[in-house]
């Protein structure tokens, strides 16, 4: 007699859930993916502003140097499908891919679309019912009845509805409530990878202005450094934001925000003495104009004014007229702007959410819960998360790939 397939339930289209939903039918099993807006991919969509950063091209002792929570947890997902097996998958689905700089890997075409694509035609052997799943139970035989447009049954489901940022592409945190209802426990979620608000009336003067090659550091009310990163930042009308800022955000989990000052290193390649030598130079070629027509050479011209109202000095004053004093002045400021922080971003604009469902009551080795036999978790519903640069997304692809060959497999 001729065995039935095994019929799992994937909750979740995003890249997570087409991974897991592919990898399950590749392994014979009868899939159904649960997707609660009009499109799979949502998410996937608008990742890496459009471009999508797939993965990273680095070891996996690297890799997992940049996981902030629970890197340990990985390790057989990562052996599973590692950065090489990602490269490898969508170029065999027929996406050329490129590497930039930090190893970030990008499709070659910078369309997210033709990663979305490749997901879609990958998990093509899965039935697709756009509709929200409101509940899972388990039955008294094991299987699992899911209610979404109607009641359906299945042998195993794997949970992979994302986190709770970006409610509007279906990562809305329904998945926790999911988890919760099946007996597992979730750890205070909380945004990571996201923009800072300030106070400071600076961020609004300088809206919409990026920084390029400069250094920052987030200090404490005592000075210590909390964080310190080089790279590209951008000013916006209620604090700060950009790839420098966002990898800021994941370290600050365990502190105050309200307390917390960012520093910014407007000429991190020059120190105080070559600065001075720099100033006095450019002060004696202008030195007979207004001294806000003196600093076009140093600062981009929508922070010259904002800059001289933070250094105090007259900006009618004449060149040749400033004081050894002020000249120290505006080399500290050039060298330590400071920002004062006050808070994240609402959690809806994080790109991860940190937190989820904790990794203890789930089997590294398979995705599979450790309550519920059958039950399994994949990509961003779980407590793990990582800096950007690819790192998130590869760990929906190899948790993915994990829970769907495993229930397929058990």
């Amino acid at each position: 007699m001729e065995m039935m397939s095994k019929r799992i339930c994937v909750i979740g289209g995003g890249a997570a859930g087409m991974m897991a939903a592919g990898t399950a039918h590749l392994y014979g099993a009868n899939v159904t993916i649960f997707e609660s807006t009009d499109r799979l991919g949502k998410k996937l969509a608008i990742t890496g502003k459009g471009r999508c950063n797939v993965t990273n091209a680095c070891s996996t002792q690297e890799f997992l140097e940049n996981v902030t929570k629970n890197p340990r947890f990985l390790y057989a997902a990562l052996n599973a499908f590692d950065t090489d097996s990602t490269v490898s998958f969508f170029e065999g689905l027929g996406v050329k891919l490129k590497t930039e700089r930090g190893k970030r890997v990008y499709p070659e075409s910078d369309r997210a679309k033709d990663i979305v694509d490749a997901m879609k035609n990958y998990s093509s052997g899965a039935k697709t019912v756009f509709s929200k799943v409101k509940s899972v139970r388990q039955c008294d035989d094991g299987t699992f009845c899911v209610i979404a447009d109607r009641e359906y049954t299945f042998d195993s489901v794997i949970i992979a509805t994302g986190g709770k940022s970006y409610p509007l592409t279906g990562s809305d945190g329904s998945g926790y409530k999911l988890a919760n209802r099946l007996g597992h426990s979730v750890t205070e979620l909380i945004p990571s990878l996201i923009p800072l608000e300030s106070s400071s009336s600076l961020c609004k003067s300088l809206q919409g202005l990026s920084l390029k090659n400069v250094a920052i550091k987030i200090k404490t009310s005592d000075s210590s450094v909390v964080y310190e990163d080089f790279g590209e930042m951008m000013f916006a009308h209620f604090g700060v934001t950009g790839p420098i800022i966002l990898s800021a955000s994941a370290h600050l989990r365990n502190y105050d925000i309200s307390t917390l000052t960012l520093s910014i290193d407007l000429k991190p390649a020059l120190d105080e003495k070559t600065l001075n030598a720099r100033l006095l130079s450019d002060f004696s070629a202008n030195s007979n104009k207004d001294f806000i027509n003196s600093l076009g050479g140093l600062l981009p011209s929508k922070m010259i004014e904002p800059f001289i109202l933070t250094v105090g000095i007259n900006k009618r004053k004449k060149v040749n007229a400033i004081t050894k004093e002020e000249r120290q002045r505006i080399i500290k400021v050039l060298k330590s702007l400071d920002i004062p922080l006050l808070k994240y971003r609402p959690i809806e604009e994080a790109i991860v959410t940190s937190g989820g469902v904790d990794v203890k009551e789930i089997s590294p080795k398979t995705m599979e819960s450790k309550i519920l036999r059958g039950l399994y978790f994949a990509g961003e519903i779980l407590d793990v998360d990582a800096y950007t640069g690819g790192f998130n997304l590869q760990i929906a692809f190899s948790t993915g790939y994990l829970a769907g060959k495993s229930a397929a497999e058990s």
